[in-house]
């Protein structure tokens, strides 16, 4: 999806009668159109294509030829037993750009292990759980420093992001070089280096030398952080300050006309959180004489580090948001008006745009073999054949 944002001719290679799952899996909005399989598969086409046949297998090459870059989302060892893996596209295509994308990685004892979202966060440590008094496994609370790996995010988000930017760093090294090269990519190792901070961490606790640097964590009591905390708006919103920086402090204190406050403060460090008794019921109460509006109006003002705390359904109507057009509402054809999360980057020039929609099985077939010189008869003879 981040490559074909970018400009990029995605081609989705699909199985001539089963193709992507996806599209009906968690939620239909209408049929086969999953919100999940159209957010991740826009801007793409499909080919549909059966790679156990031989001459499925000869298309497939052809398509190879015209490719810089191929995405291996099957587990470890498939792609060799179809006849398509590395080695053999590489005989094929010298400086093809080979990204194997799995779960737990293509080596290792689980390489072949088939998986599925959570499992690559669970590999990760990234889902805290216990055992309750029935014996059963349930999620538990995050005890881990900064919630630990946690913080990684979701596993085949956080890989797909670390994906693109790996084949465009092999695209930039073969405009170099004129060496193409292998890349694998591993959800579970995606989350673990997505919250790398709060991983290093907790596997270096023990280390820590000086835990006091650790404020802000499990490791003190939370009703006791009045600096980076949230707190309810005069309008019901919730804001989360983050003044733990003493100028910030400093700012928000004259900002409100509350220069007594100055003096709470720790100056022998560089920030902190604010942990004087009392101190947060004051601030919560400051907090809660003006609207949620009005406080970013004297965040903009004064250099005070503050933001809404939306829920998802605040997200639309956010005015720092709908600034930066990350939600995008368009029209799908198959399946009526949807709401797309866009680019996380602004291009200057360049606004984000669908400019194809999710692709049906095997929608663009006879467009795709068309360009590789197949005329309406042979496109016929291999649909007659089963091969597409």
């Amino acid at each position: 999806m981040h490559l074909a944002d970018l400009g990029a001719d995605v081609i989705k290679i699909e199985s001539p009668t089963v193709g992507d799952y996806l599209r009906d899996f968690l939620g239909q909005v209408t049929p086969h159109h999953s919100p999940a399989f159209m957010e991740c598969n826009r801007n793409k086409r499909s080919v549909a294509l059966n790679l156990k046949q031989e001459r499925g297998r000869e298309v497939f090459y052809e398509l190879l030829a015209t490719a810089d870059v191929f995405i291996d989302g099957f587990v470890a060892g498939q792609a060799e037993k179809l006849g398509i893996g590395y080695e053999a596209q590489r005989r094929a295509k010298p400086d093809i750009v080979y990204l194997q994308f799995t779960g737990f990685g293509s080596n290792g004892p689980y390489a072949t292990v088939p998986t599925h979202g959570l499992l690559m966060n669970a590999l990760a440590g990234a889902i805290p759980v216990a055992v309750d008094e029935r014996g059963w496994v349930v999620d538990a609370p995050n005890e881990d420093v900064w919630e630990g790996t946690t913080s990684g995010g979701d596993a085949s988000a956080s890989a797909a992001a670390y994906a693109a930017m790996y084949i465009l760093a092999a695209l930039v090294h073969r405009a170099r070089t004129g060496d193409g090269c292998r890349l694998d990519a591993a959800g579970s190792d995606a989350v673990i280096a997505a919250g790398h901070v709060a991983a290093v961490t907790n596997l270096n606790f023990e280390r820590i030398a000086d835990r006091g640097q650790l404020e802000g964590t499990k490791l003190i009591d939370p009703d006791l952080t009045s600096k980076y905390t949230h707190y309810r708006t005069k309008d019901d919103r919730v804001v989360l300050f983050a003044g733990i920086e003493h100028k910030f402090w400093d700012n928000f204190c004259r900002a409100v006309a509350r220069e007594d406050l100055l003096v709470h403060k720790d100056s022998s460090r560089p920030a902190d959180w604010g942990l004087v008794p009392g101190l947060r019921q004051e601030v919560s109460d400051i907090f809660a004489s003006r609207t949620l509006d009005e406080w970013m109006d004297l965040a903009v003002s004064h250099d005070i580090p503050m933001g809404p705390t939306n829920r998802i359904t605040d997200l639309l109507s956010d005015a720092q948001l709908r600034a930066r057009e990350i939600l995008v509402e368009s029209e799908h054809p198959g399946a009526g008006p949807f709401t797309f999360v866009g680019s996380p980057v602004m291009v200057q020039g360049q606004p984000f745009e669908i400019l194809r929609h999710s692709p049906e099985r095997g929608q663009q077939t006879e467009e795709i073999l068309g360009e590789l010189g197949y005329e309406s008869r042979q496109i016929q003879e291999l649909r007659d054949g089963g091969t597409i």
